[in-house]
């Protein structure tokens, strides 16, 4: 009986021992889950206050580099501006020294003409002159012929197409001796002209437009 007495007495207290570790268990799970529910809110708080505080940060780090950039275009088309005023100045630069070398081409060509032109008519002049002396050496019977006929014929075309390329006989009889046009190689005594008035022509002077070809060849009277 005694024996029986204590089993149950052990009995007791071991049951009494479980509950108490249940409830010892139940305690430890029941702060475990307090401690794991309190964590995560902590851990949760910090990070947003993480992002709030970040956030600044990106704004404070994207307002120089947007200055920076906003400088960076504006250099670069101040640059352009510059670019562009540069080739403008060249362009016209060169489209004067293209209009003073057309202008300056054109003179040349002009100068050049002039010069070939007044070559070629003074080769022709002696032709002329020899025509002059062929009409006036045929005799006075045979001016109506068809040879003095025909040379006088020839003799107006070559003066037509002299003028029309601005070939001009200089006067001289009659005419006030200018050294511009005349060439004095006598003086003679003749009451009946004034003085220094050119008395008679030897040989006929030309001008080509303003210049002049040859020199007439004259006597002045004193």
């Amino acid at each position: 009986m005694e024996e029986k007495k204590e089993l149950e007495k052990e009995l007791q207290e071991e049951s009494v021992q479980e509950e108490s570790l249940t409830e010892e268990t139940e305690e430890a799970v029941k702060e475990q889950k307090e401690a794991e529910s309190g964590s995560e809110a902590v851990s949760d708080t910090p990070a947003g206050a993480e992002e709030d505080q970040e956030e600044p940060e990106t704004e404070q780090a994207s307002g120089p580099g947007e200055k920076k950039g906003f400088f960076k275009k504006r250099e670069k088309k101040d640059k352009k501006d510059e670019q562009i005023a540069e080739l403008t100045d060249k362009v016209k630069r060169q489209l004067a020294e293209f209009e003073n070398f057309r202008n300056r081409t054109e003179k040349e060509k002009s100068q050049m003409y002039t010069i070939g032109a007044r070559d070629v008519i003074e080769k022709i002049l002696p032709v002329v002159d020899n025509f002059e002396r062929g009409i006036k050496s045929i005799p006075a019977e045979e001016k109506e012929g068809p040879v003095a006929s025909g040379m006088e014929m020839i003799y107006k075309q070559l003066m037509t197409v002299l003028t029309d390329l601005g070939v001009t006989p200089i006067e001289a009889v009659g005419q006030e001796f200018d050294p511009n046009l005349h060439n004095a190689v006598m003086h003679v005594e003749k009451e009946e002209l004034g003085e220094n008035i050119v008395a008679e022509e030897f040989q006929k002077g030309y001008q080509y437009k303003d210049a002049v070809l040859r020199h007439s060849m004259v006597s002045v009277a004193n």
